[in-house]
């Protein structure tokens, strides 16, 4: 079997601006119908297993660890509304829901991924997500990202261990150092002063973790890094505060997402059509209805 998780919150703000941009007059519910249609095309083209994680609030322990990480300062109203309502469509229509408020969609998306590696009827686990920090999650081509966007244009999204080296430089092991060394202008922690993507790539390619990495250049083994010397210098002066970056950029494996039966999709609940005629989606309904019956739901 392969396992379906996907970043809700993502996918809201991913229908939300495809709809801005094929209608001027969007409905206030556009976005999360956008969402029902494209978990309905997963479920159409063959999943079975399907889990679907939301931040239910944006802040969460992060916040706590790093003053000037990611809040819902400034999100758009239309997205955050729909968030609630997004979850309990989804419910309606049989999907497994994560509704993050301690932890972050990631660590949900990150947590299913253990689970259903760990289950050996699995054959692939699909993360329906380009975020860089879930990177660190891809196992082989076992556990994999997929960027809907690009596998939509050029069926190049398939994110696997090997495209994450290609991206970063580093593998699956080392995208949270990494992040911890460059920052993550997104999330809102900014880095070390003078790493960049390059040189993060390279020493960490050499040494994987940042606790690995000597304090003394002049123990550094990195042929060829420019500025090496002030590198060494930011690293040792702040070490500490690399190592914070790093575990606001971990994502956490142990929320509690049930397992692998529990996402097992067989049909909507029977309020679902109800749901459908509010948001303004009715022949959603009868799409999701079909699809049941043929797999005698």
């Amino acid at each position: 079997m392969i396992v379906h998780l996907v970043d809700g919150t993502y996918e809201l703000y991913r229908q939300h601006y495809g709809q801005a941009v094929r209608s001027s007059e969007p409905s206030p519910n556009a976005a999360t119908i956008g969402v029902l249609n494209s978990t309905f095309q997963l479920l159409a083209d063959g999943a079975t297993y399907i889990g679907v994680a939301t931040d239910h609030v944006i802040e969460s322990f992060r916040n706590d660890l790093w003053a000037g990480y990611k809040t819902s300062d400034g999100m758009e109203v239309e997205i955050l509304s729909q968030i609630p309502i997004l979850e309990e469509a989804l419910r309606s229509m049989g999907v497994a829901v994560w509704p993050m408020v301690e932890f972050e969609a990631d660590d949900a998306l990150g947590s299913a991924a253990a689970v259903a590696d760990r289950d050996k009827r699995v054959e692939q686990v699909q993360i329906f997500s380009p975020d860089k920090d879930l990177g660190q999650c891809v196992r082989g081509r076992r556990v994999v990202q997929i960027d809907r966007r690009k596998m939509a244009k050029d069926g190049t999204g398939l994110i696997d261990e090997d495209a994450v080296r290609e991206k970063f430089g580093v593998g699956p092991a080392s995208i949270a150092d990494w992040l911890g060394l460059v920052g993550d202008t997104a999330d809102g922690f900014p880095g070390l002063s003078g790493w960049g993507a390059k040189s993060a790539s390279a020493v960490l390619a050499r040494y994987e973790r940042i606790e690995n990495v000597p304090d003394s250049v002049s123990e550094w083994d990195v042929p060829g890094l420019r500025g090496a010397a002030k590198l060494a210098e930011s690293l040792s002066s702040q070490r500490e505060l690399a190592l914070l970056f790093r575990k606001v950029a971990t994502i956490v494996t142990t929320v509690p997402v049930g397992d692998v039966d529990d996402w097992h999709w067989t049909g909507p609940r029977d309020d679902f059509r109800e749901f459908c005629a509010d948001l303004g989606a009715p022949r959603l309904a009868d799409r999701v209805a079909s699809l049941a019956s043929s797999r005698g739901r």
